[in-house]
Formats: C-alpha cells, sequence, structure tokens
C-alpha cells in the first residue's frame, strides 16, 4: 500500500535556521536514546515520544501531520584491553558521534498506519537527509554556549607603543620580576613580560602583569602561550579590566620582532580555561576522606545537564521545584499535555516538561555510558537532563538571559517569576509564585510633629546587605615564602549571624525630608517591618564591596542553622491609637514650586553601565545631592534593601495622583486589555511605572480598579483594603526554616559556579538531610554548614 501523503506540499527540507526536536521530546524528556527511539514529525520538525506516553501520536492528533521519523541511538560497545591513555596534550582528537553511536532511522505515516516507509520515494529522501544532517535545537544552544562576545575597545584600537625593538626569543621564557615562565602576559606598549594572576586548574601567577599596568597604565598585553598561527590569542585590557580583541595584532607583535606565523599555542586560553572550570569546579564532590560523594537516585532526585554557564539556572530550577507548591501546579503525570501546535515555544508545556522530569524519578538513574572499574573510579552519576527548552524561553528577549554567559542567579530568580506570574493559570490551578509575596510596611514620622505616614509594598523576597568586617591577619605566617603563602594571602572576615543582617534590614533610620505638616526640617524616623508574612521567604545575601567601580563578591561568613527562625519581632504593629496621620495629600520634601530635578547625566550614565535600573539611579543621584556616580554606588550598596529602592521618585513637585491619570499611560494599559479603574488602580500603586503596572495587574488579577473621585481611592499607594488580596499572613507567630540554598564560587556573580543544596528526606527515610545537587551530579552533601556560611540565596519555608 502507497503512502499517499508523501506528496504532501507542507512536507519539505528544514531550512538552515530552523530547528530540528530530533534528541528529546518537546513534552517529556524521552529521547533518541530509549528502546523506541523518537518521532520527527516531518512537517514541523517537533520531536514526539514512542514510549508508553505516545506524545508523537497525540502530534498527529492535534496537528494531522502524518509523516514522521523514527530515529534510535544506540552506544557502541567498544572493548578496551588496558586503560585509557592519558591525556598529556592540550590538542585533543575529539570523539565523533559516529565513533560512539549506531543510527537507525525508519519513516512511518500515522495517516495511512504504515511503518518502514520506503525512504527513496518521492521528495522523502531529502526530506529524511535534511532532517539528520540538521543542526537539533539542543546543538544550536550547544554552539552557542562556547561562544564569547569579544569586541575591541578604544584601548585596542588606539594603542600606542613605545619605539620598536626586537625581544630576544630568551627573554620571553621569564617573567620580568620572578621565576615563572608559564602564564606569561607581554605588554603590547612597552614590550615587558610578567606573569599573570593565579588561574583556574593550578596555573600559576603572581599579578605582576597587573603591577605593571598599575606603575605605567599600559593598559594591553597579550598571553603569548595563547598565541596561534592564525592569529587569534588571548588580548587583555587592564583599564577595562575585560578580554578584548586587538585587530591589529598580528602588526602590534611585529613591532617587538615577534612573527605569529611562527607561534604554536602551548597554553589553554582564558575561554577554554573558564569552560572547564564552569563544567568540572567539583565544588566538594568528595568527603572528608577523600572519596567521591555518593550519588542518589530516585523521584526528586534528578540532575540538570550543563548547557555551557547553565548551572546559575539549574540551582534555581532545583529550588523552586522542590517547593510543594510549584510541584502541585505543573506535575501532572496523568493528564494530557497542554493543547498546543509548538510546545516547544510554550512556557506551560516547558514547565510541566521540567517538573514531570525532576519529580517522577523516571531518569533519575546512572549514566550508562560510565562504568566504575580499577582504571575509572569515577562514580556513575547521571546523564542529567538537558532544559534547553525551557532555557530559550526563559531568555528569550531579554539581553543578558538570552546570552550563553554566566549570569547572576538570583536576578534568574526574579526574571523567572514574573513570567511565571505572566503566564495564564486556569481555574483550578493558582499561581505558585503566589507563596513568595508579603506586604511590607513602612513607617515615616516626623521627628517634630510626630505625625506619621504609613506605607505598604508587595514584594517576593528580601535582600539584605552582610556587614563586612575583615580579621586581622595572622602575623605567624607572614614570614612565609609566596608559593606557600598563596592561601595565607586570602582575606578573612567576621562571621555574621543571620539574625544580625535582619536586624540590620529592619532597623530604623533618620532620613532627610521636609514635613508637609509642620514645615520642620528636622528630618523623619523611617522603619520598614513585615505587614503580612510568606509561606516561602527568598533571602537574597549581599557580600559585595565596590573594588575599581566593580561590584566584588566577599566570603563573609553568615551563620544560619537548621533550626527555625522566629521573625515575630520583625512584625509591623501598625498606626496605634495615638498617632496622628499626615494629611492625605501631603507630599514630603520639597515644596511643590521647587524646581525639577534633574540627574547629572554623566553620572547616571556610568550607574547604568555597571547595571542598576535608572529609577534607582536617579533615587541615588537624588540622595547624593547629584554629587558623582562613586558616590551614588556606594548610597545604592547601602540601600539596596529598602522596601521602595524601586518605587520611581517624583521628580518634580507634580500634584500627587497625576501619574494615575496620565492619558497616555492610561491608553497604553487598556490597549493590553486593562478596563480605565484597574489601569488608573495600577498606576497609583506603582507610581506611574507602566511596566511595574503591567507585573501588579497580573498578580492582582481580582483588583477592582480605581474610580476615581467617585471611588475616593487614597493617592499614596497602598495594599488593596480588602483583606483576601493580601498576599501573606499577619498570624504570629511567624516561625521560618531554611529549606534550600543557591550557592556561588568565584568573585563575581557572572562568572564561577553555582549549586544548590536542598534540605529533604532520601528515599525510603523519613528525617530530611541536606542533598547537594551539582549540575547533573545529585548526591548526600557532606560540607553543608561550610556551604550555608556563603550561600546566596536562602529558602525559607514557614513552619
Amino acid at each position: 500500500m502507497a503512502c499517499k501523503h508523501i506528496a504532501d506540499p507542507q512536507v519539505h527540507p528544514p531550512g538552515p535556521n530552523q530547528s530540528v526536536y530530533r534528541e528529546d521530546c518537546t513534552q517529556c524528556f524521552d529521547s533518541i536514546d530509549d528502546p523506541a527511539g523518537l518521532d520527527v514529525c516531518l512537517y514541523c520538525f517537533n520531536g514526539g515520544c514512542t514510549g508508553e506516553r505516545q506524545h508523537s501520536l497525540l502530534h498527529y492528533e492535534q496537528t494531522s501531520h502524518s509523516l514522521a521519523l523514527n530515529i534510535k541511538r544506540t552506544r557502541k560497545k567498544v572493548k578496551k584491553d588496558e586503560p585509557p591513555q592519558k591525556i598529556s596534550k592540550l590538542a585533543i582528537a575529539a570523539e565523533t558521534e559516529a565513533d560512539r553511536y549506531d543510527y537507525s532511522v525508519e519513516a512511518k505515516c500515522y495517516g495511512c498506519g504504515l511503518n518502514d516507509l520506503d525512504k527513496t520515494q518521492g521528495k522523502l529522501k531529502d526530506v529524511v537527509d535534511g532532517v539528520l544532517k540538521a543542526n537539533t535545537f539542543a546543538r544550536q544552544e550547544e554552539v552557542k554556549a562556547w561562544e564569547q562576545e569579544l569586541i575591541p575597545c578604544e584601548h585596542t584600537l588606539t594603542l600606542h607603543q613605545d619605539a620598536a625593538r626586537e625581544i630576544p626569543s630568551q627573554d620571553l621564557g621569564q617573567c620580568s620580576k620572578c621565576e615563572l615562565r608559564e602564564n606569561l602576559w607581554l605588554c603590547l606598549t612597552c614590550g615587558n613580560l610578567a606573569c599573570g594572576r593565579a588561574q583556574y586548574g593550578g596555573i600559576g601567577g603572581r599579578g605582576h602583569g597587573l603591577e605593571h599596568y598599575t606603575e605605567t597604565r599600559h593598559p594591553i598585553a597579550v598571553k603569548l602561550g595563547s598565541l596561534t598561527a592564525d592569529g587569534t590569542a588571548d588580548i587583555y585590557c587592564y583599564a577595562c579590566d575585560d578580554e578584548k580583541v586587538d585587530t591589529e595584532l598580528v602588526a602590534h607583535l611585529a613591532h617587538w620582532g615577534i612573527n605569529i606565523a611562527d607561534r604554536q599555542k602551548t597554553e589553554k586560553s582564558l575561554t577554554e580555561m573558564q569552560i572547564e572550570q564552569n563544567l568540572r569546579w567539583e565544588f566538594s564532590m568528595t568527603d572528608q576522606d577523600g572519596k567521591e560523594a555518593k550519588p542518589v537516585f530516585g523521584p526528586g532526585f534528578t540532575g540538570l545537564k550543563n548547557l555551557g554557564n547553565s548551572c546559575y539556572l539549574a540551582s534555581i530550577i532545583q529550588s523552586l521545584f522542590s517547593i510543594p507548591e510549584f510541584i502541585q501546579r505543573y506535575y501532572h503525570p496523568e493528564e494530557t499535555p497542554p493543547l498546543t501546535s509548538t510546545p516547544a515555544e510554550d512556557l506551560e508545556t516547558q514547565l510541566r516538561k521540567v517538573a514531570d522530569g525532576l519529580v517522577s524519578g523516571r531518569y533519575s538513574k546512572p549514566d550508562s555510558d560510565v562504568i566504575a572499574s580499577h582504571d575509572t573510579p569515577e562514580v556513575p552519576y547521571q546523564k542529567g537532563l538537558a532544559p534547553a527548552m525551557l532555557k530559550h524561553l526563559v531568555g528569550r528577549g531579554h539581553p543578558e538571559f538570552s546570552t550563553m554567559r554566566q549570569q547572576d542567579s538570583f536576578e534568574l530568580l526574579l526574571h523567572l517569576l514574573k513570567l511565571i506570574t505572566r503566564s495564564p493559570h486556569p481555574a483550578p490551578f493558582e499561581d505558585p509564585v503566589s507563596v513568595f509575596r508579603f506586604v511590607m510596611e513602612q513607617k515615616l514620622q516626623c521627628l517634630s510633629c510626630r505625625r506619621v505616614r504609613y506605607r505598604t509594598d508587595e514584594q517576593e523576597n528580601i535582600s539584605v546587605a552582610v556587614p563586612i568586617n575583615r580579621l586581622p591577619k595572622d602575623s605567624s605566617k607572614m614570614d612565609t615564602s609566596a608559593e606557600d603563602s598563596k592561601e595565607d594571602d586570602k582575606e578573612e572576615f567576621e562571621a555574621v549571624p543571620l539574625k544580625r543582617c535582619l536586624d540590620d534590614f529592619t532597623a530604623p533610620e533618620t532620613v532627610e525630608l521636609t514635613c508637609p505638616a509642620c514645615g520642620s526640617k528636622d528630618g523623619f524616623f523611617k522603619q520598614t517591618l513585615f505587614k503580612t508574612f510568606p509561606r516561602v521567604l527568598a533571602v537574597n545575601a549581599r557580600r559585595f564591596e565596590l573594588v575599581n567601580w566593580v561590584p566584588t563578591k566577599l566570603d563573609v561568613p553568615v551563620v544560619v542553622g537548621d533550626e527555625p527562625v522566629n521573625f515575630d519581632s520583625y512584625k509591623s504593629p501598625g498606626q496605634q491609637p495615638d498617632e496622628e496621620l499626615l494629611p492625605d495629600d501631603a507630599d514630603t520634601g520639597s515644596s511643590g514650586g521647587a524646581p525639577k530635578f534633574v540627574p547629572n547625566a554623566e553620572a547616571l550614565m556610568m550607574l547604568e553601565t555597571m547595571g542598576f535600573p535608572r529609577v534607582r539611579c536617579e533615587k541615588a543621584l537624588h540622595a547624593t545631592e547629584n554629587s558623582d556616580a562613586e558616590a551614588a554606588a556606594n548610597w545604592l550598596f547601602q540601600h539596596m534593601e529598602d522596601s521602595d529602592i524601586d518605587v520611581p521618585m517624583d521628580l518634580g513637585g507634580g500634584a500627587a495622583g497625576a501619574v494615575a491619570d496620565d492619558p497616555e499611560k492610561m491608553t497604553a494599559l487598556e490597549a493590553m486589555g486593562f478596563n480605565g479603574p484597574q489601569a488608573r488602580q495600577a498606576l497609583k500603586e506603582t507610581g506611574g511605572d507602566v511596566e511595574r503596572a503591567v507585573e501588579w495587574l497580573f498578580s492582582h488579577p481580582d483588583a477592582e480598579g480605581d474610580f476615581g473621585e467617585a471611588g475616593a481611592a487614597d493617592d499614596a499607594p497602598a495594599a488593596p483594603q480588602d483583606n483576601k488580596s493580601v498576599p501573606g499572613s499577619s498570624d504570629l507567630p511567624a516561625n521560618f526554616q531554611l529549606q534550600s540554598i543557591v550557592c556561588h564560587k568565584g568573585s563575581s556573580i557572572h562568572a564561577g559556579h553555582y549549586v544548590s543544596f536542598i534540605r529533604k528526606p532520601l528515599p525510603g527515610t523519613k528525617d530530611p538531610v541536606w542533598v547537594l545537587f551539582n549540575d547533573e551530579k545529585v548526591a548526600q552533601a557532606t560540607d553543608v554548614e561550610a556551604m550555608k556560611k556563603f550561600a546566596y540565596v536562602y529558602f525559607f519555608r514557614r513552619v
């Protein structure tokens, strides 16, 4: 029986930029490595499993796409009579797909009920060949993972070199200030050769190149060991403190008598070392005896494969899907997946896919490609699931998360929660992000007339500053050699109890404001406390110090125990009977006729390039009297935890509430489907910021709206009056217990490595223990007490 669908006009080979999902199912993590293989639709190239879940058949029933190509992959059995040869060279012959796997393919038609179609008939041959040769979606993401966006800078483009001379080859083998003969950097300005900083993998360095820059201000250096005959090399700009590209490198080296065509690469590049660091960072995968940590398998103990600088995503995903409300929202193994023609592009589908992968335990099993033996003692961990489709959706359109660079895991958490809140949650499902929401209440009290104003802000986390107190260095270690003292040179800091961070976060302070009621300029007492408490409290511990305009993370230990922490003392008592409120239409600050505040343009630009949002930059410049960017940056680091840090300030003494009636902003919100009263209320709640107003509306779907004078609405931002719509609970006692942490190793949140530790019972047990999730590796933690001290994000559960 001939298949009539082969001639369908919609059947065609994939285009060069078209994604082909031929590695794993778009609705679960079943893959081409499973016995039944994977069906690739020959119309839209969706990947569907053919095992017990039959997502390929479901795709046909939803789309009527009849033709599919079944692909199965099996690992080749290779017999080795001797231990594998140790790697001793940088140039490694990569093992190809053909070396590792056997493939079998079969064309089938669901419409005709035919299997094993002749792949040579009609246009089927070209289509099948195109599918097999095309880059898969996962491969496209992996290719991006190894790309680093390097560009020239003003210092490489305008490099001035001293008088030309030929540097003898014997002078190119050792640092000019010490005996090191590797990790050598040539100053392109004067030809000085100096060692770099110590690098991952035991590469020595004493920072003499940086010393040379400090003394001479010569900015550009090239790493000699990274030079290749085709003109590539590591170029570092000390002035920019970043890796760059030198478009005239050949000429700049020839200036010192170095012919790049004769050079041979002898050391790893910075990119190669960072990749190796991100993928191989062991993060204490051994116990005190040096033995590999025992892996854990079972439901809720599934690892996530590192896609290349994606550990920041994996650590947050693992923490979120250990929260019962997220599991209840997205794990529905008995239900049919959401109806969509493009499951790989649907956030609901991909979150359900990840939930099934992590929670079900179906994929939590040892990697069959790794066999422990005398010669290969590695413990067989999991292969790990590759969340490439979810990563693509989370990063789509975002300037940072769409790249393959390492990112800030806390910023990713905020972004992901925003996406989940904005996505539909049809009944009976509820937005799982609601477990994070609570209300902070700020009290302002005039120091002269004692009148007060209360203001509430809805939040999903708190960011607390960790006090930084350096410990004096041990003088007994000062006489050791430079090589032995590398660890001793590491700064140590005084341990800080979490309670102190919370005390500082909620501590009262005095702010300079003019009282609108009595006119006093003595200032105001200000304090922010919890009005309600969430079910899950996310705490970001900020251990940063501004060094040469770069936020640098410091290893300040924060002491957090496993026992519950009581938050009762941090609850706001609310307005007291003897307190008189400030007039509702009064504004603290300058009078209405004061000139509009205009931020220093140069300082504003510098702050924004450091990554601070514009609202925060304007507020910081206003608070520091528009002085300079450095003072404003220091102010920002001191006030990150302010509950109103992201609330836009009134720059020009306009009437309170005017922003809520801005016709242009009202029209923009109404064009999105919101009615006028809802738009007006959202603009009031967010100080007139349209983007934040949209977020507020999505998180308050039951908001009745502000009907203007008829509704007698208060101009000041306030929490909804309906108790049902106030997030969190004001009940006491408020006890919180640590449930999971996200930890980071490295001096910058945009580099290094992230892992998560989650407190849960092991399979077959009742008592919870700490489990380490390090990409695909899942094991019982051995050093969690040390890791808790240096965690970046803490998740507390109300108990």
